[in-house]
């Protein structure tokens, strides 16, 4: 058994992920930020379907609690050979004249500097060089990094350019050393994230622009994540995988 670390898992595209990982086999780390009922509902899902889970609270912009965080994981006994960047922040729509440093530095601390903290801490358990078992790491991206989010999310859309950026250097970097790094770009997928940025009805607004003309499922990015984390995608890495509906 191997452990599989989901970061943001209580909620959308993370719990989705969290549940076929478990179906899987793996044993699920569970991350949240605070909603612990949420959290514990995800693994005891997983545990009724007869998969191993256990859940982590850590905020990930925080650097000393990723580090328990991952302490608490060497502590169960089993090999981390897979980890999920997924836990994401946004704000309300804003033009660029309405956002404030703070609000900027919020965005950046925990999409793109919670990313490195993880990808730090799980290289260093699963490199061969340090006497690892290798694994896999897929970073959650956004169809905001090829498009921009004009108008409602620019900070969002930059900080995802950021993670996909540290996906194509990651990649090469740990490549040699048994570790495959791989990104997923989601598009409108029906979540709860949409309610913070002020539009809980976004997805339906703007669907008929999409050449599929639907929003997407938690479900179907989690089964390109866990498929980026498996044996079947076992020469795929620096990769994207574009889950937007065509646009």
């Amino acid at each position: 058994m191997a452990i599989a670390l989901v970061t943001g898992a209580s909620r959308g595209i993370g719990k989705a992920t969290a549940l076929q990982l478990g179906r899987e086999g793996f044993t699920v780390a569970v991350n949240y930020h605070h909603n612990i009922k949420a959290a514990t509902s995800v693994v005891e899902e997983i545990i009724e379907a007869g998969g191993k889970a256990f859940a982590l609270r850590a905020d990930i912009s925080d650097e000393a609690q990723v580090l328990a965080m991952f302490e608490s994981i060497d502590r169960e006994g089993e090999p981390l050979t897979a980890l999920v960047n997924n836990a994401g922040i946004l704000f309300e729509q804003s033009t660029i004249e309405n956002l404030s440093a703070e609000r900027i530095n919020r965005v950046l601390a925990t999409n793109v500097t919670g990313y490195f903290l993880c990808c730090r801490e799980a290289v260093k358990r699963m490199s061969h060089k340090h006497n690892g078992k290798g694994g896999a790491i897929v970073n959650v991206s956004s169809a905001a990094s090829r498009l921009g989010a004009p108008g409602e999310y620019v900070d969002y859309a930059a900080s995802k350019g950021a993670v996909d950026s540290l996906t194509t250097g990651l990649a090469l970097e740990v490549a040699a050393y048994g570790i495959r790094v791989n990104c997923v770009r989601p598009g409108l997928i029906y979540t709860d994230i949409h309610a913070s940025g002020g539009e809980p009805g976004r997805v339906d607004r703007v669907k008929s622009a999409l050449p599929m003309q639907r929003g997407g499922q938690p479900e179907e990015v989690a089964q390109a994540i866990v498929w980026l984390l498996s044996e079947k995608a076992s020469y795929v890495t620096g990769s994207f995988l574009e889950l937007a509906g065509g646009k």
